[in-house]
């Protein structure tokens, strides 16, 4: 495919009258679409422009302008799993597991396209005089999150639809769906279906990880989802795990990036990785699969990742470790082409590439987010997302109470409210908030019930807690179970027991 495309824009540039050279003193060239050509067309004879200093830059996710090609900067690190995050406010909706819990794809959809919406809205109204982009405010979204939350060790499992793959699988479709919209062509946003494959955590070692599932394992629990997210929804995007399968880094594995995604599955969109998972194949302290940094970008490109997230090298960005690799023939141009290729066919359909405002979504204004027609799907959302697990016959409540306690340290904090990955909700209403408002007449007390909630839990001395009812002994009493094999391959457990203050404990 991409080798067509390289040829196909090297027939039409000779055509219109030779190849481009990529001299530095050249003219700039016009990068806004034509309509007779296709995107993929257009980002072959940009890239043909480029030197190599220049493509080596553009593989970063930081993306630098060009001035003398017209082609302005992009920042392609933007989160969406419940609404447009990190951009100040937005319309929040309910985190991912949350949902879920609705069982309606059709209204996650909805959802959906409603932070497309928004991500439009925040990219126009930061969009800078030459075209340029910011963190957070582009239209290439990392999201949805369809890995299987199975191990509670992981701590993000809130950003998942759950544990089971079919599930998963409906509301990844749904949301991809809504986020690019109908005409793959000019998608309302980018979805970045994230992250492939076989991650789950723990999440403390997620950068060394190597994980070695069943055959079994693989085809009915890991990749289910994404092989319908794929082969469905389309994405034009898709991220790469952090931790090695079979001892092979994710975002290196030709096995899951060239032979299944690719081949199998006809993906046609860019890799992006992980963020720092390039620089985890090389780093001795995570999979030190090989030697050097140039090494990593190189197996990286080559097994099929186009765009590396926040690749650090002595803790700053380098593009001239790209470079480096071409010249000590670990990478060849050409594969760097492709690679690029891919990403300026993405932002082309965009039209990040013009200046402009053109297309289906230009009626998209920057003050159409947190509206109050988003806020009422957020609200519908939130009351389909509720689980009651058993309610034998107290609610709804016969009657206003007279007192109301409220206990506990999130009872009054907006943090417990938005999840992670959030935007900032204009108007927000804690649970306490909500019982006040909710019972005007009632004399609502509340407790925090800790003055200790945040990390590090070491400080806190051991007189806080209790081994007796008593509290005769301060400290902790811990029992810890150690897993093994009998001869048969039963498992099996032993129990210690340990007791003392909580440093010993």
């Amino acid at each position: 495919m991409i080798a067509r495309t390289l040829v196909s824009a090297l027939a039409l540039i000779m055509s219109l009258g030779g190849a481009a050279s990529a001299r530095a003193g050249e003219a700039p060239a016009t990068v806004s679409k034509r309509a007779a050509e296709s995107a993929e067309v257009h980002a072959a004879d940009l890239v043909s422009r480029m030197t190599l200093e220049e493509k080596a830059a553009q593989i970063q996710h930081g993306a630098p302008a060009i001035p003398r090609l017209g082609v302005p900067a992009y920042n392609w690190w933007n989160e969406g799993l419940h609404g447009v995050a990190r951009a100040d406010i937005a319309t929040v909706f309910p985190q991912v597991i949350g949902m879920a819990a609705t069982w309606d794809p059709e209204l996650v959809q909805r959802v959906a396209d409603t932070v497309a919406t928004e991500f439009r809205a925040k990219y126009v109204s930061t969009r800078g005089a030459d075209g340029s982009s910011v963190q957070y405010r582009g239209l290439t979204v990392w999201s949805p999150n369809i890995n299987i939350f199975r191990d509670p060790r992981w701590g993000r499992g809130q950003e998942t639809w759950g544990e089971d793959p079919y599930l998963t699988g409906r509301f990844g479709v749904a949301y991809i769906r809504g986020l690019q919209g109908d005409d793959p062509a000019q998608p309302k946003t980018i979805a970045a279906v994230k992250h492939y494959a076989v991650h789950s955590g723990p999440e403390a070692t997620r950068h060394s990880d190597d994980i070695h599932p069943s055959a079994h394992d693989v085809t009915d629990t890991y990749l289910p989802a994404f092989y319908a997210a794929v082969t469905e929804a389309r994405p034009q995007a898709l991220m790469c795990a952090y931790n090695a399968i079979d001892g092979v880094p994710a975002c290196a594995s030709e096995d899951y990036l060239q032979r299944r995604l690719r081949t199998d599955w006809g993906f046609e969109g860019h890799v992006v990785s992980d963020c720092a998972a390039v620089a985890d194949i090389y780093l001795p302290t995570s999979h030190a699969t090989v030697k050097t940094p140039e090494e990593a970008v190189a197996l990286a490109i080559k097994a099929g990742t186009d765009l590396i997230c926040d690749f650090r090298f002595n803790a700053t960005f380098r593009p001239e470790t790209t470079v480096w690799a071409v010249e000590q023939g670990l990478l060849t141009e050409a594969e760097l082409d492709r690679a690029l290729v891919r990403l300026f066919t993405a932002r082309y359909r965009l039209g990040t590439m013009d200046l402009a405002a053109s297309g289906p979504h230009a009626r998209i204004g920057s003050g159409d987010f947190d509206t109050p027609e988003h806020r009422a799907l957020a609200l519908e959302t939130a009351r389909k997302s509720l689980v009651l697990l058993k309610n034998d016959g107290l609610l709804p409540l016969a009657q206003a109470p007279r007192r109301i306690a409220v206990i506990g340290p999130n009872a009054d904090t907006v943090d417990a409210l938005v999840g992670n990955y959030n935007g900032t909700p204009s108007s927000p209403s804690t649970i306490l908030d909500g019982l006040r408002a909710r019972f005007p007449q009632a004399e609502v007390i509340h407790v925090e019930g800790t003055g200790w909630v945040a990390p590090p839990l070491e400080d806190i001395p051991d007189a806080a807690f209790c081994r007796d009812a008593a509290c005769v002994e301060s400290g902790l009493s811990a029992e810890a179970f150690e897993t093994g094999r009998t001869g048969r391959g039963l498992d099996h457990a032993r129990r210690r027991q340990c007791h003392g203050p909580l440093g010993l404990a």
